[in-house]
């Protein structure tokens, strides 16, 4: 990701927000937020990383020394500053805030990442600060509708992950692991130069599927069951995620029956996306066809999760929320169907919405497909 025009938007955003609240500074620490108003992603692990951020001056970037030059090739043109491991982070983050703004006494936080003993830290400096802004619930708003170019390096993530499902499928055969089957695919996606994976790629066969957040296991492919892949990437700091559950062989009645079930809650809530309609109302269209076939207790999690920069962001698509959609949000549709001891289905894809509908940013195919040794 690069200091560009959405970037430099993202942040004058976060800067009016902040004036608008009255409030004196933003604490920005979490990477993937950090990324998205400066242009530069990296995961500190332990250390200290953060973006500063004030209504009516120039933010700054702190962080490790060694990520200090990186963050300028991004074309990140404010301040960037760095501390060795041997030294107090915090004492040197309250001199920068200090030049910007002498006592800063209103700040917004991430109420929702920002670790206990690194709030304890900002009081040991600023003794009399106060946290009335959430951080958190503006940039989830912010995030919400994404810009075209935002929505064009999606559509570029949506590419690889449907290379990977045509690398996963050829790479099924009898007696090969779950786990070798993973492997191959990313195996694969790296030496095309796709370095990062969204999330664990997951591969599931047979009864493995039941369970919606099991990960590959030695267990090994075997004719005449379902197999299902969850996988996406990472392309310039944005997200893909998509799911198919494919026949190996032959599959028996009732894992057939479910797939068909699945299939057609998918698509039915796919082709309802529009403008104006509310959230919960595309997870009830699935939702009821799931119930109505009898299989509604085995469909135990939301019809969808926003994406961007993150694998999960808001909205959440789920009974409660009675957002309506606008053009260039960008979530997933995801019904899923786990029997326990028997199969497990979901198929999804992430869409965004246009100006009359919705178009995936993945393309496999979505009706059952049949390999075999």
């Amino acid at each position: 990701m690069d200091w560009n025009g959405d970037t430099m938007n993202h942040l004058a955003q976060l800067q009016q927000w902040l004036a608008d609240q009255n409030l004196d500074v933003a604490y920005i620490s979490n990477p993937t937020n950090v990324a998205y108003f400066s242009g530069y992603f990296s995961d500190p692990e332990e250390r200290v990383q953060a973006l500063l951020v004030f209504p009516d001056t120039e933010p700054f970037y702190f962080g490790p020394q060694l990520s200090v030059e990186a963050v300028k090739k991004t074309g990140w043109t404010y301040g960037d500053y760095g501390y060795l491991d041997h030294e107090e982070p915090f004492a040197k983050i309250a001199t920068q805030i200090k030049a910007r703004c002498a006592d800063p006494k209103r700040w917004a936080i991430e109420k929702d990442d920002l670790p206990y003993g690194r709030y304890e830290f900002i009081l040991n400096q600023f003794p009399d600060a106060t946290f009335p802004g959430d951080a958190s619930r503006f940039i989830e708003k912010a995030k919400l509708v994404k810009t075209p170019d935002e929505i064009a390096i999606m559509i570029e993530a949506g590419k690889e992950a449907d290379f990977a499902f045509e690398v996963g499928f050829n790479a099924l055969k009898t007696g090969r692991t779950e786990q070798e089957v993973v492997a191959e695919i990313e195996y694969a996606l790296m030496k095309k130069g796709v370095m990062h994976m969204s999330f664990d790629t997951i591969v599931q066969a047979g009864v493995n599927a039941a369970d919606p957040h099991g990960g590959p296991t030695t267990a090994k492919v075997q004719p005449n069951e379902l197999v299902l892949f969850d996988l996406g990437t990472v392309h310039n700091a944005y997200m893909s995620d998509a799911t198919r559950t494919v026949a190996f062989g032959k599959p028996d009645a009732k894992s057939l029956e479910i797939h068909k079930v699945c299939l057609e809650a998918n698509l039915t809530a796919q082709a309802a996306v529009k403008p104006g309609i509310k959230a919960s109302e595309l997870d009830k269209i699935a939702r009821d066809i799931i119930t109505k076939a009898g299989y509604g207790e085995y469909f135990i999690h939301r019809l969808g999760h926003g994406i961007g920069t993150s694998t999960h962001e808001f909205p959440s698509i789920m009974e409660g929320n009675d957002m309506l959609l606008e053009p260039g949000m960008c979530f997933s549709i995801e019904p899923g169907i786990y029997i326990p001891g028997v199969a497990g289905v979901r198929i999804e894809d992430c869409i965004h919405v246009t100006e009359n509908g919705c178009e995936p940013f993945t393309h496999t195919p979505k009706n059952l497909l049949t390999f075999n040794d």
